[in-house]
């Protein structure tokens, strides 16, 4: 054993030396260090270099990142969280009506209610490392980098899902290395302040998915799964889960809807980026080959939702008005909050808060409660697409040299209308127009318009009430007046005579209100309608009588016409009418709440007595029709109301609940046709019949309205509105009515007087001392002071519209012109009744009637007034005369032979021709006399001058 070892080292010793003899070992030995020492070198040098380039890198980096402030965690959460998310808007009862208007619908969702199929997919597709890196994945920012660098035909990015949601969030879409820079810095900061579910949530809440099955943009995984698929992020399937999250990567040319929400013919494109997720996800793991295989086999197609109306579509004037109340709401309480009043801002600062408030409402997701009841608002749109309640569309319009213009379109009638709860001032229901497509003026809300005739109970008559100045049984007489030249008229062009407030405003006569309206200050009594809530009012209005019939300069809204008339049924006191209940964050936090505020305008005595007269509006004056229309009776008190030409037509009505008011007409004011005020109330009556139909014990209420203390009912001198005389008593004069009782009234009548008076046609007249009393009747006289006292000095009648006119007469006498009568002409003879032509001259009150048996001796055997032309008389000749109110008789000129002619007994006689009233000799066989009014004459042929009379409203 030792002599092999021995051997083997002597060979060795050998080939050594013959190494060294050869130089080959000491080559070698150079060589070897050589090599090292080179190896040495390069690796400094590469080592030297890399550190060279980490810190040029390095530099750079910091160089695109070096105006990057640090940004406070607080800060970082606070922009991450920052969606803007769609605001909703909800019917009275908490009951959801929608979306409002934003560029952008996004609902925020918690990552507890997403399908875990919706996480693995976004993670499979988007992020496979998402739970293994720190914001940020080196090597496919290289690969990104060079790809970038390359020109490569395919990029696959290099973003994480962190790096994404910082992009969104916080940066922008620029494409450049700076932004990436900053990304990756705040990617890897954001991750050490938020957890990983946290981001996932985030980063699921912003990402875009393309439009929805309303057309709209969609963000967020909740509104997705909704609008694309019509179920909660909660309940999405695999194979729909992966087809949402396969939509971020292009979301417009994935999204299987079009910008009007209907579905794409071609939806392959998304299909196919569908089953690229869903091979990711099976590669990752993350779901079975079972799942895969029945995932790939689901119809997206035809589980799409079906397209919807958006909420703006459904309720377009509805949404419109929520958003500008919220704005105003919004814009207010934060001025409020800096200490200013908005009302008084500069309109640039005013511009500066709503501009804020306008993107909280379309950004930040707010929930927004208003009073409006669904079911209610629902049936009234309905009515009014009913064509046939309105009249025609409206061709032309004036300009102002009076030229007709016709229109480049027609103009349909429009209509507006508001439900007001009276003692909350909820508005429970409106009618903005017929068709906002064509027009999107909220007509019950933003358009105003003079209010015509409604204004009567709010101006002309309320403040007079309340200083006492009238009371519902008043007398201010519908008479001719000149103001200043301006010379009002009714609407039916006649006038009304000695009259009360409460017939006046039945009736709605234009004259007593302007002559109720001057009893008080102008000034004070608009401060009043300013405290109804009417906020357009010029200094011009507050100044001009004409306000007492609506005419206004910029005019009155629907709504606060009706808000102002539910002060009457809230016992005088205001409620201001609102629409937006509260207002919430989207955790629930209570921005705004509603409180009312009731103000008192007016004494509970004047707004029960206004109401009590308004309930004759209903029961027997401009708006009699109404009831009948009604499905429901209730204690309705109302005015209507038309403006000049027919260009508005109004009726506004409460009852002890609610208050109700319609207006109709054309955009550009024009004349309307037919009988407007007929078609305003059957609309009216419709839309609040739909308002009772699912809403009975809100709309008919089955209290009455309370009579307050304070209020009496007297006896009245229906002539004068004081208290009754004798005179007053025994001409039948005294009626009764509701006073204030503060202002009943003190005085005695003494207007009256008795007296002998004349009836000529229709008209009375205070006979004089030589009118024949046969012509006459005692009645009463109105003194002639007193007329002229009411403004009566040109009036020498008084018409009959109320029955206590019956019997009085003005003391006016009829004037006499001077001479006698001419001769009765047109006498003839018909089955024994005489009859003659009406005499022509104003001033005869009668016609007497002569006969003679015999013709020769002629004898009065009768008389009769005026307004008679005929009388039966007996056989044989009879003329007739006509008599004076000063007593004169006219000649006799014609004689009729009646019956067989007698012959002459005695000489003729010829006819008296004074004028004393006395009765001639008594014949010695005279024929039974026909006693004036008697037997049955034809009707008598003077005629009644009067004009048909139109009902005023």
């Amino acid at each position: 054993m030792m002599s092999h070892f021995d051997g083997l080292k002597q060979k060795w010793e050998k080939f050594v030396h013959f190494l060294n003899e050869k130089r080959i070992i000491r080559t070698a030995r150079i060589t070897y260090n050589v090599t090292w020492n080179m190896f040495l070198i390069v690796t400094v040098l590469l080592i030297l270099g890399g550190v060279f380039a980490a810190g040029v890198g390095a530099g750079f980096f910091a160089s695109l990142v070096k105006d990057e402030p640090v940004r406070a965690h607080s800060s970082m959460k606070e922009d991450i969280y920052n969606y803007e998310e769609t605001s909703t808007a909800y019917f009275a009862n908490n009951q959801y009506l929608g979306k409002l208007q934003s560029d952008l619908d996004r609902q925020e969702v918690k990552l507890q209610d997403i399908s875990p199929y919706v996480m693995k997919a976004v993670i499979s597709t988007e992020d496979q490392y998402f739970y293994e890196h720190d914001g940020v994945v080196p090597k496919a920012i290289l690969r990104a980098m060079y790809e970038e660098f390359s020109g490569a035909a395919i990029v696959t990015g290099g973003s994480t899902l962190t790096q994404q949601l910082i992009k969104n969030q916080i940066l922008t879409n620029e494409v450049s290395f700076d932004r990436k820079a900053k990304e990756i810095l705040l990617a890897m900061r954001l991750e050490k302040i938020l957890k990983k579910d946290e981001i996932l949530e985030a980063y699921l809440n912003i990402v875009p998915f393309g439009r929805n099955s309303s057309g709209r943009n969609v963000a967020g995984i909740q509104a997705a799964a909704e609008g694309i698929f019509g179920v909660p992020a909660s309940k999405l399937n695999l194979a729909q889960s992966a087809y949402l999250a396969g939509l971020p990567k292009n979301p417009f040319v994935y999204t299987p809807f079009n910008n009007g929400g209907e579905q794409k013919e071609d939806i392959s494109a998304g299909i196919k980026r569908m089953q690229t997720v869903l091979s990711r996800m099976l590669s990752a793991g993350s779901i079975t080959q079972t799942e895969y295989d029945e995932a790939i086999k689901y119809d997206i197609k035809k589980n799409l939702t079906t397209k919807k109306q958006s909420s703006f579509e459904r309720y377009p004037y509805l949404t419109v008005e929520i958003q500008r109340r919220t704005v105003e709401l919004l814009s207010k309480l934060e001025a409020e909050k800096d200490g200013k009043k908005l009302e008084k801002l500069s309109p640039e600062e005013r511009k500066e808060y709503e501009d804020n408030a306008r993107t909280q409402v379309r950004q930040k997701g707010i929930k927004i409660y208003t009073t409006i009841d669904q079911k209610v608002y629902d049936e009234m749109q309905k009515v009014v697409k009913n064509d046939h309640l309105f009249g025609p569309a409206n061709q032309f319009v004036y300009n102002s040299n009076g030229q007709q213009i016709k229109l480049e379109k027609p103009q349909p009638e429009e209509v507006g209308a508001t439900l007001i709860e009276n003692n909350t001032g909820k508005i429970i229901s409106f009618v903005g127009g017929r068709d906002f497509n064509r027009e999107q003026t909220n007509h019950a809300m933003r358009a105003p318009r003079q209010n015509g005739s409604t204004m009567k109970p709010l101006l002309a008559y309320s403040y007079a009430m309340e200083t006492g100045k009238v009371q519902p049984g008043t007398i201010v007489p519908d008479t001719p007046i000149n103001i200043g030249g301006w010379q009002p008229n009714n609407y039916d062009k006649d006038f009304d005579g000695l009259v009360s407030v409460r017939h006046s405003l039945k009736k709605s006569r234009n004259i007593p209100a302007i002559k109720s309206y001057q009893r008080v200050d102008h000034v004070k009594a608009t401060e009043k309608l300013i405290q109804m809530g009417v906020t357009s009012l010029t200094e011009g209005d507050r100044t001009q009588p004409a306000m007492a019939l609506g005419a206004l300069d910029v005019g009155i809204t629907v709504e606060e016409n009706v808000n102002a008339f539910s002060t009457f049924a809230n016992s005088g006191k205001f409620v201001d009418a609102y629409m937006i209940d509260r207002i919430e964050t989207n955790d629930g936090k209570v921005i705004y709440q509603h409180k009312s505020e009731p103000k008192q305008v007016f004494s509970p005595q004047t707004s029960y007595l206004m109401i009590d007269m308004m309930r004759d509006v209903l029961s027997s004056g401009t708006a009699a029709g109404v009831p009948s229309k009604l499905a429901f009776q209730s204690d309705w008190a109302g005015k209507t109301g038309t403006t000049n030409e027919d260009k508005d037509s109004w009726f506004v009505a409460s009852n002890p609940n609610v208050t109700f008011g319609v207006w109709i007409g054309y955009d550009t004011p024009a004349d309307l046709s037919g009988n407007t005020g007929q078609r305003n109330q059957t609309i009216w009556a419709q839309l609040i019949n739909a308002a009772y139909q699912h809403a009975p014990q809100l709309v008919d209420p089955q209290q009455q309205f309370a009579m307050p203390s304070g209020i009496v009912r007297r006896e009245i001198c229906g002539i004068s509105g004081k208290l009754p005389s004798d005179l007053c008593r025994s001409a039948g004069l005294v009626t009764t009515d509701l006073f204030n009782a503060k202002f009943t009234p003190r005085e005695v009548d003494d207007t009256l007087t008795k007296g002998r008076y004349v009836l000529v046609g229709d008209a009375k007249y205070k006979a004089l001392p030589s009118t024949p009393q046969e012509f006459t009747k005692d009645g009463v006289l109105i003194k002639e002071e007193f007329l002229r006292e009411l403004g009566l000095e040109a009036l020498n009648k008084l018409t009959n519209t109320t029955n206590l006119l019956n019997n009085i007469v003005p003391e006016k006498e009829l004037q006499e012109n001077g001479k006698a009568p001419s001769p009765v002409a047109g006498t003839k003879m018909s089955e024994g009744v005489l009859s003659w032509a009406a005499h022509g001259e104003n001033d005869v009150i009668g016609y007497r009637i002569y006969h003679s048996s015999d013709g020769n001796s002629f004898k009065k055997i009768g008389s009769v007034t005026a307004d008679k032309t005929s009388a039966k008389v007996p056989n044989g000749v009879v003329y007739v005369t006509a008599v004076d109110i000063a007593g004169n008789e006219s000649s006799a000129q014609t004689k009729v032979q009646v019956g067989e002619k007698k012959p002459p007994t005695e000489p003729t006689t010829p006819p008296p021709t004074g004028g004393d009233g006395e009765k001639p000799d008594k014949p010695q066989d005279p024929p039974p006399p026909t006693e004036p009014g008697t037997g049955d004459p034809p009707p008598a042929t003077t005629q009644d001058n009067r004009k048909d009379k139109k009902p005023s409203n």
